[in-house]
């Protein structure tokens, strides 16, 4: 892989015994990712499986124009959030992980504020759970609901029907990186900081991937060694 290739890499891949919970995804121009596995591998701690799907497309390079009913019922469309830097998770309350990043999430969004960072929720699970599960969780940032057609949404964003996993965008709708499995504060502090850099004009699209790339490698060898560690 040569230097611009690398640059458009959004999502790095690291194997088991090396960082759990990450699956690989690629941002190429004009180019199709590589051949993701035909089924999603068994959950471990920090992703969950949904149901079988056909095979993603690749990731692209804007946020698709979706639409989903929020809380309310009312169709609401993702382009609707454009023209500040936004996470859009997928989630659903049956997985532990997606349930784990709530409160970061909470808190990204408010220690952000100033960024005007929006942070969406997209719930892979039946409206009245979802409903139930927010009658003793907090969630204060828009929840939509994607039910069964959720699963099928996820791979208009290159991913399998894997959760949790959470889509960084900037101000342009521009998509800058996708994590999946658990996000930890560390790997989402460092994205929000390239986003924040790009929509200044102080780094370009290539330089923030590859910054990011490098960064959330190095922490999942980190989080990995930590864990071996403590084994």
């Amino acid at each position: 892989m040569n230097r611009l290739q690398r640059a458009l890499t959004i999502a790095l891949v690291v194997g088991v015994g090396l960082a759990a919970g990450f699956l690989s995804y690629r941002l190429q121009s004009g180019r199709a990712p590589p051949p993701a596995p035909a089924r999603v591998p068994a959950p471990d701690a920090d992703t969950a499986a949904g149901p079988d799907v056909p095979a993603p497309l690749p990731v692209p390079s804007v946020v698709p124009d979706l639409t989903f009913p929020n809380l309310k019922g009312i169709p609401t469309s993702l382009r609707a959030f454009a023209g500040a830097p936004l996470i859009i998770n997928f989630w659903a309350t049956w997985c532990a992980p997606c349930r784990n990043e709530i409160p970061l999430l909470r808190d990204l969004r408010q220690r952000h504020r100033g960024q005007h960072l929006e942070v969406v929720g997209i719930a892979l699970d039946f409206d009245a759970a979802v409903q139930q599960y927010l009658q003793t969780t907090l969630i204060d940032y828009p929840v939509l609901i994607g039910e069964q057609g959720g699963f099928t949404a996820t791979q208009q964003f290159g991913v399998q029907a894997v959760l949790p996993f959470s889509v960084f965008a900037d101000s342009h709708s521009r998509i800058v990186a996708v994590k999946v499995g658990e996000l930890h504060r560390e790997e989402a502090e460092f994205i929000l900081s390239e986003i924040g850099s790009l929509d200044l004009g102080q780094v370009g699209m290539e330089e923030a991937r590859e910054a990011i790339e490098a960064r959330l490698r190095q922490l999942a060898v980190e989080r990995a060694k930590s864990q071996q560690s403590r084994g």
